[in-house]
């Protein structure tokens, strides 16, 4: 892959005369338009472009290869920041979403109830499982398709959009009404999935592995816009690490530096992060402190009868607390 960054001034004709150009070297051409320049990405086989020659042109200020493995998610193939709108809500670039709801729906007056009260606390993103990966067979798996129509019951009845998981690529047809289609941990790096996703025009959530790198996170995010999508938030939601207090380890770390190395946005889960609700609010304003775009945070109306992942999950009068702390610190960290 090859960057081209266009002088200011270039004229719109000036900038078609060359893509039309490239386009016939058989490459594809993203374009970029920043502040202050205009990016062209290069993608495909760019071996063949004298780079002295393009670098030459009058209208271009410089030309470089992009020798990161990630390529269309790499900052330096777009330096601002992609900004993922649904439903009204906009999530990046400035702008901070909240998601919130259960670990897995479990009945209609559960999901509508806890939809109400997150959005009466200031959520702006309903999330629920419906299909739910775990680690034993024998655990609860989910609602599946009842799952997905009893969240668009709670979205008919609170307008809030919603973000659930997916697990295999047959089921996409039960997801055409859903918001946000989420990529559990476990799924990162299910290729095939991704690149079925890569095919929509869905926005993705896509979470972090257990125990992946950086790096293969963007690869994977990478799988995903290869296909066409461009609609991808990251999920930093803990890594497995050799202490065992806390479910995982999470590593807000990952929040700035995958800032610096792409334009997507990023969001933190710190309840899956952490697997017990003491640590969730701390960790949740922690993530707003290191300049995440959003937290994702488990809520149930009772916890102790919840079906999956209780212990890890508010109940609405800490999450409506929550709420007024996050407000807070993101007060605190515009100044």
């Amino acid at each position: 892959m090859m960057i081209t960054v266009l002088k200011k001034g270039t004229t719109q004709g000036q900038m078609e005369h060359l893509i039309h150009w490239l386009k016939n070297q058989g490459l594809d051409v993203h374009i970029s338009h920043g502040e202050n320049m205009t990016i062209l990405g290069l993608i495909g086989n760019t071996s063949k472009i004298d780079m002295e020659l393009l670098g030459s042109l009058d209208i271009v200020e410089s030309v470089k290869r992009v020798s990161d493995p990630f390529k269309q998610v790499n900052r330096q193939f777009q330096p601002e920041d992609t900004v993922i709108e649904v439903g009204g809500v906009k999530i990046g670039g400035g702008h901070f979403a909240v998601m919130a709801g259960p670990c897995s729906v479990e009945t209609e007056e559960q999901i509508i109830e806890v939809a109400m009260k997150v959005k009466a606390a200031g959520a702006q993103i309903l999330r629920g499982g419906a299909f739910k990966p775990r680690t034993s067979p024998y655990d609860f798996q989910g609602l599946k398709g009842e799952g997905i129509r009893l969240l668009l019951e709670a979205k008919k009845a609170t307008g809030l959009p919603i973000v659930t998981e997916i697990m295999n690529a047959n089921f996409l047809d039960l997801f055409a009404d859903v918001d946000i289609i989420q990529v559990g941990a476990r799924n990162m790096q299910n290729f095939d999935l991704l690149k079925e996703l890569g095919k929509t025009d869905k926005p993705i959530l896509l979470k972090r592995g257990l125990a992946n790198t950086l790096k293969e996170f963007l690869m994977s995010a990478e799988y995903i816009m290869s296909e066409g999508n461009q609609n991808i938030i990251l999920c930093e939601r803990g890594i497995r690490t050799f202490d065992t207090y806390s479910r995982n380890t999470l590593d807000l770390t990952a929040v700035p530096a995958l800032h610096e190395m792409s334009h997507l946005p990023v969001i933190v889960d710190p309840s899956h992060a952490t697997g017990k609700v003491r640590f969730v609010p701390p960790m949740a304003m922690a993530a707003v402190a290191c300049g995440a775009d959003g937290v994702m945070v488990e809520v149930h109306n009772d916890p102790m009868h919840a079906l999956c992942d209780g212990a890890q999950s508010l109940r609405p009068e800490q999450f409506a607390d929550l709420m007024e702390r996050l407000r807070i610190v993101r007060r605190a960290v515009e100044q």
